[in-house]
């Protein structure tokens, strides 16, 4: 024995005419919005702006459906539900596609200091540097840049420290006379 289902089937004169859509969707959002927002609300946990979003969206989608939201063929609430529930979960899945973004809080920060002088200058002066003859740079090094004293310097390099403070002199004087070349010549 067969059984039929008990659903009717739907003819011609039974579907929504053109001039009946907007009293048709008119009167699902006045009988589903606010059980909608409410239920919406809880899956945007708390964010009413989202929730409004998604039950305007779930509207929308409605509309393009509204010749299959009756009752007779199933829960409209129902389906308005489970739409509404897909809508949200879309939004989860796509913020978490994208990275968050850092709250910024300008106040009480403070400003971050403009280093790029100094790179520039260090740039400079390296490339200097490079330019003095290989003892004199060796000598600068190492008692500028090391933080050492002539006689450290000294004994490190295995020179005396006549030596050492007669290249850092001159090496100086390299340098300074490098440093006025290129000021002169921009």
């Amino acid at each position: 024995m067969t059984q039929t289902t008990s659903a009717p089937a739907l003819t011609s004169a039974d579907s929504i005419a053109a001039d009946d859509v907007e009293g048709r969707l008119a009167t699902l959002v006045s009988e589903h919005q606010s059980a909608l927002l409410d239920y919406v609300s809880t899956l945007t946990r708390g964010d009413r702006a989202w929730a409004e979003d998604a039950v305007q969206e779930t509207f929308v989608r409605a509309w393009r459906h509204i010749d299959r939201l009756y009752a007779a063929l199933g829960s409209v609430r129902g389906w308005l539900m489970r739409v509404a529930h897909n809508v949200v979960m879309d939004g989860y899945r796509a913020a978490k596609g994208r990275p968050a973004l850092a709250a910024v809080d300008d106040e009480g920060a403070e400003p971050t200091l403009d280093t790029s002088g100094e790179t520039l200058t260090r740039v400079q002066v390296h490339g200097l540097l490079a330019d003095l003859p290989e003892p004199h740079r060796v000598a600068l090094f190492a008692t500028f840049l090391e933080d050492r004293t002539a006689m450290d310097a000294a004994n490190v390099l295995g020179i005396p420290v006549g030596t050492v403070k007669s290249r850092v002199y001159y090496g100086l004087r390299m340098l300074r006379s490098s440093i006025e070349g290129e000021s002169l010549a921009a």
